[in-house]
């Protein structure tokens, strides 16, 4: 029994000692369709005031993003058949990474549209490749969930649209 009682000792201090020392280097570079990019950290003092606050927590109504969307007025009474259709795709197309109550693979989409403008949200979800590319917020996103790169799902405007329309009932 003594015997059991020192072997696990040992065990355990041998575990805790081989957690402990070793220095790794961090890459900043993320893979992007199978090629590198680097990412590159501002020393701005601007970089440094947005650093403080994640990007997923960041308000930047005014980022248009990149892309075909440029200016995209919305209603004020908000469309229940889109929202239906927008439900629908969200569940079928977006929840294997997306949770609509926490963090999860990607960021939860409750309150985007607080912090987003609707052209960028739409420009993200129609081409998130570009967005990471050239959008300086959607870079962060993509820094901040571990490189996990927004999938294409290949919507159409309607869908990216009707998906929108959903979003805004997520406050």
């Amino acid at each position: 029994m003594k015997h059991r009682i020192k072997f696990l000792l040992i065990v355990a201090a041998a575990i805790q000692l081989s957690c402990g020392g070793k220095e790794e280097k961090k890459d900043d570079s993320i893979k992007i369709g199978g090629a590198k990019q680097e990412v590159k950290k501002e020393t701005s003092p601007t970089a440094a005031a947005t650093d403080e606050v994640p990007a997923s927590e960041r308000i930047t109504l005014d980022n248009k993003g990149v892309g075909e969307v440029k200016d995209l007025p919305l209603d004020p009474v908000i469309n229940q058949e889109m929202v239906a259709r927008g439900a629908e795709l969200f569940k079928t197309n977006c929840t294997a990474c997306h949770k609509i109550d926490k963090r999860f693979i990607g960021p939860s989409p409750t309150g985007i549209t607080k912090r987003r403008s609707p052209e960028w949200i739409m420009n993200m979800i129609l081409d998130p490749q570009l967005m990471v590319a050239e959008d300086r917020c959607a870079k962060d996103l993509l820094v901040e969930f571990n490189g996990a790169a927004m999938a294409n799902q290949n919507l159409t405007f309607d869908q990216a649209r009707d998906i929108l329309e959903y979003f805004r009932t997520l406050e």
